[in-house]
């Protein structure tokens, strides 16, 4: 796969520039060191500063603090992650700037009698002590159990899956979708509920992993209890890779979100809040100066991958990264995971609500880039999966917002680029993609779409269905009925659902239909609420259109 937008090389000479561009007192003091760390994109060779090897047996207090995750399922392949962290909430971690050796273990079972594989990889200074171990040569659609041992200290344990065999004539798999995960405004409840759901496969996280917003000494509406008051470090915007670091620390803090790692892999895609709210490719949300924001990116993306169980291909060259990759699990279904953020255009009309018109609509706009666009469109023209499924940030159906003759409609979603959504949906029809489903994030509720031919039209051809996600804790408690609750189901008659709740949602995949359970917890400001159906809906092959179970 190849990612459109800039090549490494061609940033050189403008990141060379960027002190000049910015001036000398900002350069030093909003980037530094950390942002020209973010340009180094390859792992550390002899002779650098980190070549010396730290003696891990020194270690004296759990490295493991921060958990252990896999991810990006392979038929016959696994990707096993941990960062070392004594003190996660200090910028080096509590660890010298030295090379750590740490050996990993997989095994059929979780009490490591019959061991399948064992190594060891060595944790850089340069990615903050992250470890990305790419586990081959490993049976198809089999559970494995792994864990980390470095000096006297051992992991938890983790358990993850390899996918089946890409010609496997494979029955059913059950995926867990969810978004949006604001430490400030509540606890991650959704994902101790997660991790105990033994249905789940595989978990697809759409975006908003954290929040670049300033987080306070009590961490917002949590009671924290990690000490008499969150660090103050936390409580400014992140900017910096120091910043972003320590920010993915605070959140891995959660137990119930490393116990969902641990439990499931996971297969991640960023939005928008892991570098600033609503950016667009080089464009940030105040319109600063491109060269200024991207060394910024450079750092939110170097961030991400060392905090992600993410594959060797994904590593960010500089200020860009290759997200966008396609998943097969047997001949049941294709899973193309999009990038929204990374070569969109910048939003038409100053970004926020508005009638569309000439701007949105100006077919010259992107949301994916035409690079990434041609290689979904070719993707399913290849595919021989039942279902097609999409992995995406932002909504993709129409959603007007209110009940106007021209209703406004969200500049940032998909509908402030409906010339590509016309694209993308043409291709679909192009290629015969009988089964499609988007799985969408960003809006902090669930939301279950027809996906129309023509979302003015009711009675036009349903083409496949969108399931949107509620996020695990961002917009605090919601409500089962938000207040536009009415506005908007009159108004958008293809959608099928809409509750404000938080929670996730699942997605079983089968031979005759696919069902969607939405699993909303009733509070997130208050720790431990039980978890309920709020609504289950089915759509069947061949037969496109959500109706109730």
């Amino acid at each position: 796969m190849t990612a459109e937008g800039r090549h490494p090389s061609q940033h050189s000479p403008e990141m060379r520039a960027v002190a000049g561009h910015l001036g000398r007192r900002r350069f030093l003091t909003v980037t530094g060191a950390a942002a020209a760390l973010a340009f180094a994109t390859n792992l550390p060779a002899a002779g650098t500063a980190a070549a010396a090897e730290f003696d891990a047996r020194k270690i004296t207090a759990d490295p493991f603090t921060l958990g252990v995750a896999s991810g990006d399922p392979l038929p016959g392949s696994v990707l096993l992650w941990t960062r070392l962290a004594p003190s996660p909430y200090e910028a080096d971690s509590g660890l010298p700037a030295q090379r750590i050796a740490v050996e990993w273990e997989l095994a059929h079972d979780e009490r490591f009698r019959r061991v399948v594989r064992r190594g060891t990889a060595t944790a850089h200074p340069e990615f903050h002590h992250s470890v990305h171990v790419e586990v081959d040569h490993l049976a198809p659609g089999s559970v494995y159990y792994y864990r980390f041992r470095t000096g006297t200290w051992v992991s938890g344990t983790g358990r993850t899956r390899t996918a089946p065999s890409a010609h496997a004539r494979t029955s059913a798999l059950t995926l867990a979708a969810v978004s949006c995960q604001a430490y400030h405004d509540g606890y991650f409840t959704a994902y101790k509920h997660l991790a105990a759901d033994a249905s789940v496969d595989v978990v697809f996280h759409l975006g908003d992993y954290l929040y670049e917003y300033a987080v306070n000494s009590a961490g917002g509406v949590r009671a924290y209890t990690g000490g008499d008051a969150l660090p103050a470090h936390f409580n400014r915007e992140t900017v910096t890779l120091e910043d972003y670091r320590l920010r993915y620390a605070l959140y891995k803090s959660d137990p119930d979100l490393r116990a969902a790692h641990a439990a499931h892999p996971f297969v991640v895609t960023w939005d928008d809040h892991e570098t600033e709210n609503n950016y667009a490719d080089d464009i940030d949300e105040q319109d600063g100066p491109p060269a200024e924001f991207l060394l910024r990116r450079a750092s939110a993306y170097r961030a991400y991958w060392e905090n992600q169980p993410l594959r060797r291909p994904q590593l960010p060259q500089g200020p860009d990264a290759q997200m966008y990759r396609r998943l097969i699990w047997g001949k049941l279904a294709q899973f193309d995971i999009l990038d929204t953020r990374q070569y969109r255009s910048n939003q038409a009309y100053g970004d926020g609500s508005h009638v569309p018109g000439p701007e949105s609509d100006d077919p010259a706009r992107t949301i994916t880039g035409a690079t990434q666009e041609r290689w979904l469109i070719d993707g399913w023209r290849r595919s021989d999966a039942l279902w097609n499924v999409v992995p995406q940030q932002v909504t993709f159906s129409q959603r007007k917002l209110d009940l106007n003759a021209a209703a406004k409609v969200s500049m940032d979603a998909w509908d402030g680029y409906r010339a590509s959504r016309r694209r993308v949906l043409a291709g679909a029809r192009a290629a015969r993609v009988d089964n499609l489903m988007v799985l969408t994030g960003d809006v902090h509720v669930g939301y279950a779409f027809d996906i129309k031919d023509n979302f003015d039209d009711p009675s036009s051809k349903t083409l496949g269905t969108e399931i949107v996600a509620t996020s695990v804790s961002s917009g605090k408690d919601g409500a089962d009925k938000p207040a536009n609750w009415g506005t908007y189901t009159q108004a958008n008659p293809h959608l099928k659902f809409y509750n404000g709740r938080r929670g996730y949602v699942t997605v079983a995949l089968g031979e005759h239909e696919a069902r969607a359970d939405f699993k909303t917890v009733s509070a997130v400001t208050t720790p431990g609420a039980p978890i309920a159906t709020a609504a289950s809906f089915v759509t069947t092959v061949g037969n496109q259109g959500l109706r109730p179970a």
